[in-house]
């Protein structure tokens, strides 16, 4: 078991107040520190899919990560998260109801509070006939489903290098 260094410091008193027992030790410091580097590197994934097994199972796997995400499940509701919560990158899926994935990629790059926001597509969609298509139409990488997560965790953390986080929330 390890055995903390704790010392109890007093708040000095201030008028008609009692002083009062504030612990601190190195792993105290640590941990305010590491918290504030957390919510200053991570970094926000819209994750657009209409399959709710799959938009959870990205979910877990990029909060495991290290990555806030957010989720829309048609081609309109995308563009409305995008625009409400500006993410640094989307995950999108090209089968969608309400707008299918090239016209949510079409929109995202036509607008200019949405144009430099990075996409990668995961799709089931033949990737011969869509692959190409969908990287002329703005894409930064293309994925079949089911994509291996490790590859694209890769492409993830090379376009959000800022999200360096390697170790779990501290409790």
């Amino acid at each position: 078991m390890l055995e903390l260094n704790r010392k109890l410091e007093w708040e000095p008193l201030s008028a008609g107040r009692l002083g009062e027992p504030k612990a601190s030790t190195e792993v105290q410091r640590k941990t305010k520190l590491t918290r504030w580097r957390i919510q200053m590197e991570t970094s926000k994934i819209l994750i657009v899919d209409d399959d709710p097994d799959l938009r959870r199972a990205l979910n877990i796997r990029l909060r495991a990560n290290h990555y806030e995400t957010v989720q829309a499940s048609d081609g309109y509701s995308a563009i409305s998260v995008a625009q409400k919560e500006q993410p640094n990158l989307i995950i999108l899926d090209l089968g969608l109801p309400a707008g299918d994935g090239f016209s949510v990629l079409e929109r995202l790059k036509n607008s200019d509070t949405l144009s430099n926001i990075p996409v990668i597509s995961l799709t089931a969609r033949d990737p011969h006939t869509n692959e190409q298509k969908t990287l002329l139409a703005g894409a930064l990488a293309y994925f079949q489903k089911p994509a291996e997560n490790d590859e694209l965790l890769d492409v993830i953390r090379a376009t959000l290098p800022n999200n360096r986080l390697g170790t779990a929330l501290p409790s």
